[in-house]
């Protein structure tokens, strides 16, 4: 079975987050990331540079729930892909590109915070459908090691 990957960024949250919604009432999360730069030199030591900035968007409730939950300044770890865009405005070509994240979770080495293990409502729902409780459910790839639900940092998704 093939391993499934995707990009990943990480950065931190740059500008006040906006929720907006799209025409078809989607919504759409969006704000400025930024990623630190470092030059190493000669002697081994790490000289720091000047930040690189991009676009961060996410969509539908992946993008509602990091609204609630990522301000400016916070570290995130993101998977998804880059969109390269174009269009036309007042009669310039406009191009960029931006990171659309599909998930999105705060970055544990950076960040200290609380884990609410509590099973979410949508998932005890469909984990009774299928007859498994929710924690249990992740639990197939290495059963021997796991006996409560995932202790990695919660991420936002789907």
């Amino acid at each position: 079975m093939a391993i499934r990957t995707q990009e990943s960024l990480s950065g931190f949250i740059a500008t006040d987050p906006q929720l907006t919604y799209t025409e078809r009432g989607e919504a759409r999360f969006y704000a400025r990331f930024g990623q630190e730069n470092f030059r190493r030199e000669d002697t081994g030591e790490f000289t720091k540079l000047d930040p690189s900035f991009g676009n961060l968007v996410l969509y539908r409730a992946t993008a509602e729930r990091a609204y609630e939950r990522f301000s400016k300044g916070d570290q995130f770890v993101a998977e998804g892909y880059t969109h390269d865009y174009s269009y036309e405005r007042d009669g310039q070509q406009i191009e960029g590109s931006e990171f659309v994240a599909k998930k999105i979770g705060h970055d544990t080495a950076r960040t200290r915070y609380d884990v609410d293990r509590t099973p979410r409502r949508g998932l005890d729902r469909e984990a009774a459908s299928r007859g498994t409780p929710a924690w249990e459910q992740d639990r197939s790839f290495d059963p021997s090691e796991r006996t409560r639900p995932a202790t990695e940092a919660p991420v936002l998704g789907h």
